[in-house]
């Protein structure tokens, strides 16, 4: 398949309060990289934002990271009454997508992971209903099951504990050469959406007074009695459908763009499709705030589509801070899946090697969430919204180290964090805060 066939294919199933820091005349950051008092030698921080991975499934086999050799008791799967699975249960759903290969597994797996390749090829999707069911606020916490990483097939279903060996994958190549966090949480319990929110504002979004039919029910234990897009106190937790989207009240939270704004540093979030229409909602967290709204002098200036990343590579203004959402993002039911996803990445890394940007460019890949797919890594317990499970991120960069497996605790935040650092921002919110920097990946020593 061609590469605009593959990205037009990618896009019709896609399209189914602090005071702000910094003025315009912002100085250099008054701690640099060793505490040297001089600036960062990094001008564009560029974040490649893909989708709904664990780590273990892809990397789960890269030397010097932990992966599913060390994975232990969480390896064995237990059934909802906390009893092992004598064999991984069978798998079985409605088949979503007619004109692809049904996801078939045999009977009998044993309780443990096991290559996904010979049922599932890395370059087809998943195809089977529920295969994403631990994906939403309160099953993945069932899944995680208070760190024990015990109950991914319950909540979801036996495909979860499938992996790959990602040798051939070009995001291994370039984690191999570059920097691989094994410790990297996403931000929030749940799906997409709400992780695309933690990307922009390091928040959860409010919804006071939501549609009764769409906010969770919790008993006082904290059993689920039913699920729902909004939480009981009004907290927007799980996926929103478009016409959700049309009710969910302007946030006054401050999000990264209005830090960005103030300090005078030039910023845009590049979301394939958008000049079309034809980008999935929970991709467009900006949507929810004053200054980034549909029709806004902000959502003019700063919401663009990825072809427009890609013209401005070539041009003289690519901005300071760059979100790129892809169309090809290797998501494992939606698009043509990991193996496209992975070209499409290594495309998008090339081409900000090969212009003017790359002597002074920062490159973050990594994924919006694990898709409610099982990984053994316990995530730190914060606050009552995560972190979720653990995600791949690889650093490209001339001042990234070499080779090596970045073992410092991370979640999403930590993107945030590292760009507060570099331009002097005010954080957000507790979380990114306190959360570690992207620093140890770095060598500022190196010459680009």
């Amino acid at each position: 398949m061609a590469r605009k066939d593959a990205v037009a294919l990618a896009l019709v199933v896609l399209a189914a309060s602090c005071a702000p820091a910094g003025s315009p005349a912002a100085g250099p950051l008054t701690s640099g990289p060793a505490g040297s008092g001089t600036k960062p030698p990094l001008d564009h921080v560029i974040v490649i934002y893909l989708e709904n991975r664990p780590f273990d499934q892809v990397f789960g086999l890269f030397p010097g990271a932990e992966g599913i050799a060390q994975a232990g008791p969480a390896a064995t799967q237990v059934d909802r009454n906390g009893k092992p699975y004598e064999v991984l249960p069978p798998l079985r759903g409605a088949t979503p997508n007619t004109t692809r290969p049904p996801t078939q597994l045999p009977d009998n797996l044993p309780n443990r992971p096991f290559d996904l390749q010979p049922f599932v090829p890395m370059d087809q999707t998943f195809n089977i209903a529920g295969a994403e069911a631990g994906n939403r606020f309160y099953q993945e916490q069932m899944a995680i099951n208070g760190g024990k990483m015990d109950r991914f097939v319950s909540v979801s279903t036996s495909l979860t504990m499938g992996y790959y060996d990602g040798r051939s994958l070009a995001m291994w190549k370039l984690a191999e050469q570059y920097v691989l966090a094994d410790h990297f949480f996403h931000a929030t319990f749940g799906g997409t959406g709400p992780n695309h929110l933690w990307l922009f504002c390091a928040c959860t979004a409010t919804w006071p007074n939501a549609p009764a039919d769409i906010v969770a029910q919790v008993a006082t234990d904290g059993t689920l009695i039913k699920d729902g897009v909004v939480t009981p106190d009004g907290y927007l937790v799980n996926n929103w459908t478009p016409d959700q989207a049309k009710l969910i009240p302007r946030q006054s939270a401050p999000h990264i763009g209005d830090r960005l704004d103030a300090a005078g540093v030039s910023w845009a979030w590049y979301t394939a499709g958008w000049s079309a229409g034809q980008y999935a909602s929970v991709f467009a967290p900006f949507a929810f705030f004053p200054t980034t709204a549909s029709g806004t002098p902000g959502a003019t200036r700063h919401l663009k589509d990825e072809e427009d990343f890609l013209a401005a590579l070539k041009g003289s203004d690519l901005p300071a801070v760059a979100i790129v959402k892809p169309a090809l993002n290797a998501h494992p039911i939606q698009g043509p899946g990991l193996v496209a996803g992975d070209r499409h990445t290594a495309e998008l890394v090339k081409a900000i090697q090969d212009s003017a940007y790359w002597k002074s460019a920062a490159i973050i890949v990594a994924f919006d969430e694990g898709g409610g797919l099982w990984d053994h890594v316990a995530p730190p317990k914060i606050d009552r919204w995560g972190p979720g499970t653990r995600v791949p991120a690889i650093i490209v960069s001339p001042y990234a180290k070499k080779g090596f497996v970045d073992k410092t605790v991370y979640d999403t935040t930590s993107i945030l964090r590292f760009i507060e650092w570099r331009w002097n921002l005010q954080p957000l919110g507790e979380r990114d805060a306190k959360a570690n920097n992207l620093l140890n990946a770095f060598d500022f020593s190196q010459k680009p």
